[in-house]
């Protein structure tokens, strides 16, 4: 089997028996446009599954990389998307698969080159939607209803965030000045400060409105997209935030969730993660390994699933879009000070 499966926290767990770069040259790497190709790479993710399947989910992408190139790529698995950062900063792992912040970083701490972004369902990024369970307050129309294709699922928006009858977009920004009705003391339920759609966005969103997110509004804390859901179809909350749209996690324990929650507002578009790779790899590797990877889910159908259970994707893209990476690098930083 090609794949080491390894929990790696901390840089100094990764610093155990992960395999680095050894010189070494392939059979057909034309040795004029670049420098020598090593015998193996590592690459670093953090994977949708859990326990004993990690070997199982990872070696199919290991096994066909390792084949493609003629070289040896080992899969390791990382606890937390800060820990591909420090394995590739460490030459741990020359390959990362990670978030957009996480990929923001390593651009900006290790020089590491951005190759691929995310696909979920045909897009590389996606919008933070603002919830309400008073949309006579923040719905300036009548809400309509689209179908959230994904899940063909009916639900309910407003203030022109998406079009009755025809399938949702999720294209943000849209409905913003709706913000400006939280007044003080609304309860507003948030997620995580590191979560971008469920915190970051959104409460950039509001100061951008003048709302003082300290003080001028009732924090309701939440863990995870579906709870920010609930808290406003239960009535805990009478607005939340999460991501386009997280109404489906919980159409079964609220099957009326369409009715009780409506999206009023979209967030500019986040950024999905992607695949960046250290600045010592050879070009002419790194543009193999590019073009494999962008084509990995097309390959076969057993590839097509293991994108979806492996890191819950539909594929790859070459077409970086690095500005919107480089713009969530600026919602970070208003978390920094």
């Amino acid at each position: 089997m090609r794949t080491s499966v390894l929990a790696v926290g901390a840089l100094a767990t990764l610093a155990l028996g992960l395999v680095g770069c050894s010189a070494g040259t392939p059979g057909d790497a034309p040795a004029e446009e670049s420098s020598a190709w090593p015998e193996s790479i590592t690459l670093s993710l953090v994977p949708s599954v859990e326990g004993e399947d990690l070997a199982e989910a990872l070696d199919p992408l290991t096994t066909y990389l390792s084949e493609q190139l003629g070289i040896e790529v080992e899969g390791v698995v990382a606890n937390d998307y800060a820990a591909t950062v420090e394995a590739l900063g460490a030459d741990q792992a020359q390959v990362i698969i990670s978030d957009a912040g996480s990929l923001y970083q390593a651009m900006e701490q290790y020089d590491a080159e951005l190759v691929l972004r995310d696909v979920r369902f045909g897009a590389t990024s996606y919008a933070a939607v603002g919830y309400t369970n008073n949309p006579d307050k923040y719905c300036a129309d009548t809400p309509v209803m689209a179908k959230y294709a994904a899940s063909d699922i009916e639900l309910s928006y407003c203030n022109g965030t998406e079009q009755a009858g025809v399938d949702a977009s999720g294209a943000g920004p849209a409905g913003l000045e709706s913000l400006k009705k939280i007044d003080a003391g609304t309860k507003v339920a948030l997620q995580a400060a590191t979560s971008p759609a469920g915190y970051q966005y959104p409460i950039v969103a509001m100061r951008d409105a003048r709302i003082n997110t300290d003080t001028g509004i009732t924090q309701v804390p939440v863990e995870g997209n579906n709870n920010a859901v609930l808290a406003v179809a239960n009535g805990d909350a009478e607005v939340s935030f999460g991501y386009w749209d997280a109404r489906t996690t919980v159409t079964a324990e609220a099957p009326d969730i369409a009715e009780k929650v409506v999206a009023f507002a979209y967030t500019e578009m986040i950024p999905n993660g992607g695949v960046a790779v250290a600045p010592t790899l050879p070009a002419d590797l790194v543009a193999e390994l590019t073009e494999l990877m962008a084509g990995y889910a097309d390959s076969s159908e057993e590839a097509k699933t293991v994108m979806f259970d492996l890191v819950g994707l539909s594929g790859w893209t070459d077409k970086t879009a690095s500005e919107e990476i480089a713009r969530y690098g600026e919602i970070l930083s208003e978390f920094a000070k």
